[in-house]
């Protein structure tokens, strides 16, 4: 089975051609032949997986793609533990989007349009997973990025949805140019794309030193762009804009994914080169701190839902850069799930109270128990609660950042208790208590619901599954360079960080110990600029933005004034010289020729006249021709 793993991003492909091609004519019948292709690859997925759990090794093909000589290119695919790792959460979730989009995109024009995109976003993601290449990564990783400006900009009518869209490809841009000029390098160096003879090259010393940094930062600028690390995290945010069951998939298991595994799959250029990996660690700490602190003020459901992805990404970064490699791709497995829950179960809220705006809300869980249960799970999931998926893989991020730097661990430690307060806030005020505005809420159907069951399910015994004999450092196969010290240090502290946090949010928002709004009235400064994001998109708007718009006016209007007007007057003096040609020609050429028609047409005249065709009258010219002729010969004579 794993020598087929390339076929399963190519069913999901054929799901997109099929339903863009004759969605009109299928109608809702393009919802199930998304989600056959996509059972289909997760079956597959499924049965690769088992095979590296029961030992299988790695299979690698790179069959001959480009030959320019001294210089080759494949365009090959590797399946190893981590890919099958990825093509489960890939698959996986993908397909219960695909299930809960029945019900939640039921009635909307452009349904079969909307499994048609879905399919080839997954494809796009799962083509990436298996690519052994840099120039195949990068081309997987382009479509992941145009997929999602269609699903972001799905309901284009809206100005803020198709802002949105533009706005998550253009961000995405910076950092995929620092990635393109990081391959560039790899290529120019090393000879070679190949991840193993990258690897190999470095192992060699081929590519090391500064120019070993500079080639892991400028492919870790892709990281930064896909899963929205700061300074490039402000797409994120405004992707909500897009259908609920299509943020779930974004934030769980493809694009933010993307960045990632990325760095994953690529991790022997940071092993090698401590300057690298400490620019991933610093970013992704401060990411993670930077956007917990907004998610703290959000009121829109899936904008606290965003900030929290954000800050989990960070966490996945920051655990990569300090070396828990195993940490970070866990909790990239664990978050995939119980995130997936979350947006979902957001998404379910939306579609039974119809809104998304949390001070409307209030006392939802009696109406929607399925939801709110299911949402509960996910909650202590995120919080790191035991015995619940993410306290086995945040646990594993706090130990290796212990291990690694200390101010790094105490941010990450605050960090998990903002996220165990800002998810009990967003619970108590969606589910709990009175409602606060006239709604009229109701449970979701089965289609929507089952998927959020099964997500439950596993974000509550993915973790334990996992660190049973050790399975996930069996998958990926990466041998950590830290000491476990401190283990059980950082789990109490950790343990106690979430207790601390819920029972903050309990106190404010349940027992009404500080009243609602006590911390927005005393610091009303501080709650201003995390309302507003810190900012950073007023910042990017007179910094970037309307610079680049007011540079566009000028040279529009430098072409307009200079290059058009050089070239007008260019057009108009070729008119006025090729009139002058036309008179010339009428006059001059036209004239000469004309004239040497006219005198030949005379001259024709005047002969037609004497060819009569009478014999008598040619006797009498020949008869007078040669009088003439004798009298003139006399005459000179």
């Amino acid at each position: 089975m794993i020598n087929y793993a390339y076929i399963i991003p190519f069913l999901p492909l054929a799901a997109f051609a099929v339903n863009i091609f004759f969605g009109k004519r299928l109608k809702g019948v393009s919802a199930y032949i998304g989600i056959a292709a996509i059972s289909a690859s997760f079956l597959m997925s499924l049965a690769i997986f088992f095979a590296f759990l029961g030992g299988a090794q790695k299979y690698e093909v790179n069959p001959e793609w480009l030959n320019l000589g001294a210089v080759k290119f494949g365009m090959g695919f590797l399946v190893d533990g981590m890919t099958s790792v990825m093509l489960i959460v890939v698959t996986l979730v993908s397909l219960l989007v695909q299930i809960y989009s029945i019900g939640y995109m039921h009635g909307d024009p452009r349904y079969p349009r909307y499994y048609a995109y879905l399919g080839l976003f997954t494809f796009s993601m799962l083509l990436l997973v298996i690519a052994n290449n840099f120039a195949m990564m990068f081309v997987s990783w382009e479509l992941v990025g145009v997929s999602s400006y269609l699903l972001i900009g799905f309901w284009y009518e809206k100005k803020s949805a198709s802002d949105a869209g533009r706005k998550a490809f253009i961000t995405n841009k910076f950092g995929d140019f620092g990635f393109s000029i990081g391959i560039m390098m790899i290529f120019a160096l090393c000879g070679t794309l190949n991840f193993g003879e990258v690897a190999e090259a470095i192992s060699k010393g081929t590519l090391s030193g500064s120019a070993l940094t500079l080639a892991g930062i400028l492919v870790f600028c892709g990281a930064i762009g896909k899963s929205a690390q700061f300074p490039l995290h402000v797409w994120l945010p405004d992707a909500m804009e897009g259908p609920t069951p299509v943020s779930a998939l974004i934030h769980a298991a493809t694009m933010v994914a993307a960045g990632v595994y990325l760095v994953a799959r690529t991790y022997f250029l940071y092993a090698a080169s401590p300057a690298a990996s400490a620019v991933v660690a610093y970013t992704g700490i401060f990411t993670a701190f930077f956007a917990a602190t907004m998610a703290l003020a959000a009121t829109d459901i899936k904008r606290v839902l965003a900030f929290s992805t954000v800050s989990q990404l960070g966490y996945m970064i920051m655990a990569l850069g300090v070396g828990g490699f195993t940490a970070g791709m866990f909790h990239l497995t664990t978050h995939a799930f119980f995130k997936a829950l979350l947006f979902l179960g957001a998404g379910s809220v939306i579609h039974g109270a119809a809104t998304q705006d949390i001070r409307d809300m209030g006392g939802l869980g009696k109406h929607m128990k399925i939801t709110m249960v299911t949402f509960f799970i996910a909650c202590l999931a995120i919080a790191g609660i035991p015995p619940f998926s993410g306290f086995y893989s945040k646990d594993e991020v706090l130990l290796a950042a212990f291990n690694y730097s200390k101010p790094i661990y105490i941010v990450a430690t605050f960090t998990a208790f903002m996220t165990a307060f800002y998810m009990f806030r967003l619970f108590f005020r969606t589910f709990t208590g009175e409602m606060r505005t006239k709604l009229h809420p109701h449970e979701s159907p089965y289609s929507m619901t089952i998927p959020l069951m099964v997500l439950a399910v596993l974000s509550v015994v993915a973790g334990w599954l996992f660190v049973q004999g050790h399975a996930f450092e069996s998958l990926v196969h990466f041998k950590e360079g830290a000491a476990e010290e401190g283990n059980a240090l950082v789990v109490w502290i950790s343990i106690a960080a979430s207790v601390i946090g819920i029972g903050l949010a309990s106190a404010i928002y349940v027992f009404k110990v500080v009243p609602d709004g006590f911390f927005r009235n005393k610091f009303p400064r501080i709650h201003k600029v995390l309302i507003n994001k810190w900012y950073v998109d007023e910042f990017y708007d007179k910094t970037v933005i309307k610079p680049s718009l007011n540079l566009a006016r000028r040279l529009f209007s430098f072409d307009a004034k200079y290059v058009d007007g050089a070239v007008n007057l260019t057009g108009l003096v070729n008119v006025i010289i090729s009139k002058l040609h036309n008179i010339f020609d009428k006059a001059a050429v036209d004239g000469a020729v004309n004239g040497v028609a006219d005198v030949a047409q005379s001259g024709s005249g005047l002969l037609r006249k004497v060819q009569t065709g009478l014999v008598q009258n040619y006797m009498f010219l020949l008869v007078a021709g040669a009088a003439l002729a004798v009298v003139v010969f006399f005459f000179i004579k």
